[in-house]
């Protein structure tokens, strides 16, 4: 079993709303020294066997097809391997 999380964040020249809301927060929470923040999206998907080239190029058409609005936003996609739970 492996797991394959899509990473979607908006492109750099668009407006981060919410980012620039807890940018402007965290001095007042007593958090100083960040310049920037932008807001993003994590998916996870758990997957049945190994992924593959076929199965990665699956999941990249469905991230790019529902899980990310291309306009606007950019999208990583990476496989993270899950132990197996001890029997």
């Amino acid at each position: 079993m492996a797991r394959v999380v899509v990473d979607v964040m908006l492109k750099p020249e668009i407006l981060d709303p919410q980012g620039q809301a807890v940018q402007r927060a965290l001095p007042r929470l007593g958090f100083e020294g960040v310049s920037d923040v932008r807001q993003g999206k994590r998916f996870e998907l758990e997957v049945d066997g190994p992924v593959d080239e076929a199965a990665l190029a699956r999941i990249h058409d469905l991230a790019e097809s529902f899980l990310a609005n291309t306009v606007i936003e950019d999208f990583t996609v990476k496989v993270e391997e899950v132990a197996e739970a001890a029997k």
